[in-house]
């Protein structure tokens, strides 16, 4: 079932956002050479607690997991797709990290995600997150009032498909509100004028991922958690809380 939010709630919600965007801010200008993916979890924690906030990620445990998600942000490593966990791991010259994390403030729930390199960038890697970031924009520009999830799907699947890069089946974006994850789902390819209507008043995640190799294979990490490419390429992954309003896709967590 959908929840239509209304619009004092998505005021509301919008400060939940704006905590995210500033932790992965602050998480973006720590990370560098030799800074460990611990390190860059407390520094989003440390956003939370000066915020009054709560992670919604922290103690998460859907039912593929087989532990509780240990900490407050995803720090996904070159060929990790998404689901990262955390570890004393030393950030080296040239990774490409993507940080996905969100924030639940007065009952609401932010999430959002981006991905960067650290030291001297591939190019490749460049060209990887620019087109996430183009699959992004183009999915927000497609959530509008009579549009279908279906051409949010249609535009950010053109996109990464036109770039020549692969799409994990199956994990894609998701209705925000009271819970990070409610109704509906937002694959990240379909068919345009298919799917739910979008309405004033739903909230949702939208989230591009991209696998550098340009396959579509992922698999499990023994972790449980952390989803990474079959041909060990690497993968970027994009992401904000949008707001469907009669005046046009409003941004939740922008930085």
């Amino acid at each position: 079932m959908v929840e239509l939010k209304t619009d004092t709630s998505i005021d509301e919600m919008y400060e939940a956002g704006q905590v995210v965007g500033r932790a992965l801010t602050a998480v973006r200008e720590a990370a560098d050479v030799g800074v460990s993916l611990l390190e860059l979890d407390e520094i989003a924690h440390q956003v939370l607690r000066d915020a009054g906030a709560s992670s919604p990620f922290l103690g998460y445990r859907p039912s593929f997991a087989p532990t509780p998600f240990p900490a407050v942000i995803c720090a996904s490593v070159n060929d990790a797709i998404v689901h990262g966990i955390p570890t004393g791991y030393r950030l080296h010259d040239g990774d490409l990290v993507s940080i996905d994390f969100g924030a639940e403030l007065g009952g609401w729930v932010g999430d959002s995600a981006i991905s960067f390199t650290v030291g001297t960038p591939r190019a490749a890697d460049v060209r990887l997150i620019k087109a996430a970031e183009r699959a992004l924009a183009a999915g927000i520009a497609a959530a509008v009032v009579g549009n279908r999830i279906g051409d949010i799907a249609h535009a950010i699947g053109t996109v990464c498909r036109t770039a020549g890069y692969g799409i994990p089946e199956g994990f894609g974006g998701h209705g925000v509100g009271r819970h990070m994850h409610e109704d509906p789902s937002v694959p990240n390819e379909g068919r345009p004028g298919r799917g739910l209507p979008l309405r004033h008043g739903m909230v949702i995640a939208i989230e591009p991922m991209l696998i550098g190799g340009g396959t579509d294979g992922f698999h499990a990490a023994p972790d449980g958690w952390t989803l990474r490419t079959n041909d060990h390429s690497r993968a970027a992954h994009a992401e904000h809380t949008v707001a469907i309003t009669d005046a046009g896709p409003r941004i939740l967590t922008a930085r």
